[in-house]
Protein backbone atom coordinates (compact mmCIF):
# COMPACT_ATOMS: atom_id res chain seq x y z
CA UNK A 1 0.00 0.00 0.00
CA UNK A 2 1.07 3.49 -0.98
CA UNK A 3 1.31 6.52 0.65
CA UNK A 4 -1.40 8.21 -1.24
CA UNK A 5 -3.39 4.68 -0.40
CA UNK A 6 -2.79 5.36 3.14
CA UNK A 7 -3.89 8.64 2.95
CA UNK A 8 -7.39 8.15 1.35
CA UNK A 9 -7.86 5.32 4.24
CA UNK A 10 -6.61 7.71 6.87
CA UNK A 11 -9.64 10.25 5.66
CA UNK A 12 -11.99 8.17 5.50
CA UNK A 13 -11.67 6.73 8.68
CA UNK A 14 -10.21 9.45 11.10
CA UNK A 15 -13.59 11.17 11.13
CA UNK A 16 -15.70 8.27 12.29
CA UNK A 17 -13.36 7.25 15.19
CA UNK A 18 -13.61 10.73 16.61
CA UNK A 19 -17.38 10.65 16.44
CA UNK A 20 -17.42 6.89 17.78
CA UNK A 21 -14.69 8.76 20.86
CA UNK A 22 -17.10 11.74 21.25
CA UNK A 23 -19.99 9.83 21.51
CA UNK A 24 -18.87 7.88 24.27
CA UNK A 25 -17.81 10.53 26.17
CA UNK A 26 -20.76 12.15 25.53
CA UNK A 27 -22.66 8.41 27.30
CA UNK A 28 -20.16 9.35 30.01
CA UNK A 29 -21.14 12.97 30.74
CA UNK A 30 -24.85 11.97 30.08
CA UNK A 31 -24.57 9.10 33.05
CA UNK A 32 -23.18 11.01 35.32
CA UNK A 33 -24.93 14.06 35.12
CA UNK A 34 -28.59 12.02 35.15
CA UNK A 35 -26.37 10.39 38.57
CA UNK A 36 -26.15 13.95 39.52
CA UNK A 37 -29.69 14.87 39.42
CA UNK A 38 -31.46 11.29 40.72
CA UNK A 39 -28.74 12.09 43.86
CA UNK A 40 -30.09 15.76 44.16
CA UNK A 41 -33.62 14.33 44.94
CA UNK A 42 -32.59 12.25 47.52
CA UNK A 43 -31.99 15.60 49.71
CA UNK A 44 -28.83 16.24 51.93
CA UNK A 45 -27.44 18.69 49.03
CA UNK A 46 -24.99 21.34 49.89
CA UNK A 47 -25.66 24.31 48.23
CA UNK A 48 -22.67 26.54 47.40
CA UNK A 49 -21.81 29.54 44.81
CA UNK A 50 -19.84 28.85 41.89
CA UNK A 51 -16.38 30.79 42.08
CA UNK A 52 -16.25 33.93 39.51
CA UNK A 53 -13.05 31.43 38.40
CA UNK A 54 -15.11 29.14 36.41
CA UNK A 55 -16.90 31.97 34.81
CA UNK A 56 -13.76 33.54 33.88
CA UNK A 57 -12.70 30.01 32.15
CA UNK A 58 -15.98 29.35 30.05
CA UNK A 59 -15.03 32.87 28.74
CA UNK A 60 -11.40 31.79 27.57
CA UNK A 61 -13.04 28.53 26.25
CA UNK A 62 -15.26 30.14 23.85
CA UNK A 63 -12.30 32.53 22.69
CA UNK A 64 -9.97 29.82 22.25
CA UNK A 65 -12.68 28.15 20.07
CA UNK A 66 -12.91 31.52 18.09
CA UNK A 67 -8.93 30.99 17.36
CA UNK A 68 -9.12 27.85 16.28
CA UNK A 69 -12.19 28.63 13.83
CA UNK A 70 -9.98 31.22 12.64
CA UNK A 71 -6.71 28.72 12.21
CA UNK A 72 -8.52 26.06 10.21
CA UNK A 73 -10.00 28.73 7.81
CA UNK A 74 -6.50 30.20 7.16
CA UNK A 75 -5.20 26.86 6.39
CA UNK A 76 -7.99 26.62 3.95
CA UNK A 77 -6.80 29.78 2.32
CA UNK A 78 -2.93 28.43 2.74
CA UNK A 79 -2.41 31.54 5.31
CA UNK A 80 0.33 29.68 7.58
CA UNK A 81 0.97 32.23 9.59
CA UNK A 82 -2.31 32.78 10.63
CA UNK A 83 -2.95 28.90 11.20
CA UNK A 84 0.71 29.41 13.85
CA UNK A 85 -0.70 32.68 14.76
CA UNK A 86 -4.59 31.14 15.71
CA UNK A 87 -2.98 28.08 16.85
CA UNK A 88 -0.81 28.95 19.33
CA UNK A 89 -3.34 31.76 21.13
CA UNK A 90 -5.78 28.51 21.23
CA UNK A 91 -3.25 26.71 22.95
CA UNK A 92 -2.31 29.65 25.60
CA UNK A 93 -6.38 30.09 26.20
CA UNK A 94 -5.96 26.60 27.02
CA UNK A 95 -3.63 26.37 29.64
CA UNK A 96 -5.14 29.52 31.16
CA UNK A 97 -8.61 27.82 30.68
CA UNK A 98 -7.03 25.12 32.87
CA UNK A 99 -5.08 27.44 35.07
CA UNK A 100 -9.01 28.99 35.71
CA UNK A 101 -10.21 25.70 36.58
CA UNK A 102 -7.28 24.90 39.44
CA UNK A 103 -7.92 28.52 40.73
CA UNK A 104 -11.74 27.23 41.18
CA UNK A 105 -11.60 24.31 42.99
CA UNK A 106 -8.79 26.64 45.08
CA UNK A 107 -11.79 28.57 45.77
CA UNK A 108 -14.21 25.94 46.26
CA UNK A 109 -11.74 24.89 49.11
CA UNK A 110 -11.66 28.11 50.39
CA UNK A 111 -15.94 28.06 50.31
CA UNK A 112 -15.35 24.75 52.63
CA UNK A 113 -16.60 22.58 49.46
CA UNK A 114 -14.56 19.52 49.08
CA UNK A 115 -14.38 16.44 46.98
CA UNK A 116 -14.01 13.84 49.45
CA UNK A 117 -13.70 13.23 53.31
CA UNK A 118 -16.01 13.50 57.05
CA UNK A 119 -16.52 17.50 55.64
CA UNK A 120 -17.52 16.29 51.83
CA UNK A 121 -21.28 16.33 50.49
CA UNK A 122 -22.25 14.76 47.09
CA UNK A 123 -22.84 17.94 45.78
CA UNK A 124 -19.27 19.20 45.85
CA UNK A 125 -18.14 15.66 44.85
CA UNK A 126 -19.96 16.12 41.81
CA UNK A 127 -18.75 19.21 41.23
CA UNK A 128 -15.55 18.24 41.12
CA UNK A 129 -16.06 14.90 39.71
CA UNK A 130 -17.93 16.85 36.07
CA UNK A 131 -15.33 19.75 36.13
CA UNK A 132 -12.39 17.27 36.17
CA UNK A 133 -13.31 14.95 34.29
CA UNK A 134 -13.92 17.61 31.36
CA UNK A 135 -10.07 18.73 32.12
CA UNK A 136 -8.50 15.65 31.56
CA UNK A 137 -10.19 15.10 28.44
CA UNK A 138 -9.12 18.91 27.57
CA UNK A 139 -5.46 17.64 28.54
CA UNK A 140 -5.92 15.44 26.04
CA UNK A 141 -7.30 17.94 23.42
CA UNK A 142 -3.96 19.68 24.44
CA UNK A 143 -1.37 17.47 23.96
CA UNK A 144 -3.07 16.81 20.57
CA UNK A 145 -3.10 21.09 20.28
CA UNK A 146 0.39 20.86 20.55
CA UNK A 147 0.95 18.36 17.77
CA UNK A 148 -1.13 20.29 15.62
CA UNK A 149 0.74 22.79 16.68
CA UNK A 150 4.18 21.52 15.88
CA UNK A 151 3.19 20.74 12.35
CA UNK A 152 1.91 23.94 11.77
CA UNK A 153 5.44 25.28 12.05
CA UNK A 154 6.55 22.98 9.76
CA UNK A 155 3.83 24.62 7.53
CA UNK A 156 2.05 21.14 6.84
CA UNK A 157 -1.50 22.63 6.66
CA UNK A 158 -2.95 24.10 3.70
CA UNK A 159 -6.01 24.50 1.30
CA UNK A 160 -4.95 20.58 0.82
CA UNK A 161 -3.81 19.27 3.84
CA UNK A 162 -5.76 19.83 6.87
CA UNK A 163 -7.44 16.96 7.91
CA UNK A 164 -5.09 16.70 11.82
CA UNK A 165 -6.43 20.27 12.26
CA UNK A 166 -9.82 19.41 10.87
CA UNK A 167 -9.90 16.53 13.56
CA UNK A 168 -8.47 18.97 16.00
CA UNK A 169 -10.98 21.63 15.39
CA UNK A 170 -14.24 19.51 15.92
CA UNK A 171 -12.73 17.85 19.34
CA UNK A 172 -11.90 21.31 20.27
CA UNK A 173 -15.13 22.75 19.78
CA UNK A 174 -16.64 19.60 21.01
CA UNK A 175 -15.09 20.01 24.48
CA UNK A 176 -16.48 24.09 23.97
CA UNK A 177 -20.17 22.53 24.27
CA UNK A 178 -19.36 19.84 26.97
CA UNK A 179 -18.08 22.68 28.98
CA UNK A 180 -21.10 25.27 28.26
CA UNK A 181 -23.29 22.14 29.09
CA UNK A 182 -21.46 21.24 32.30
CA UNK A 183 -21.80 25.27 33.23
CA UNK A 184 -25.15 25.70 33.01
CA UNK A 185 -26.19 22.39 34.13
CA UNK A 186 -23.97 23.24 37.41
CA UNK A 187 -25.80 26.57 37.49
CA UNK A 188 -29.55 26.13 37.01
CA UNK A 189 -29.47 22.51 38.31
CA UNK A 190 -28.56 22.49 42.01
Amino acid sequence: MNYKEKQEIRKKTAKPMLYIAIGSMVMLFGGLTSAYVVRLAEGNWLKFEMPKEFYFSTALMLLSSLFMNAALSSAKKDNYQAVKRNLTFTFILGLAFMICQFWGWSALVDQKVFFAGKDSNASGSFFYVLTGLHLAHLFGGMLYLLAVNIHSLKKKYNSQNYLSLQLCATYWHFLDGLWIYLFLFLIFIS
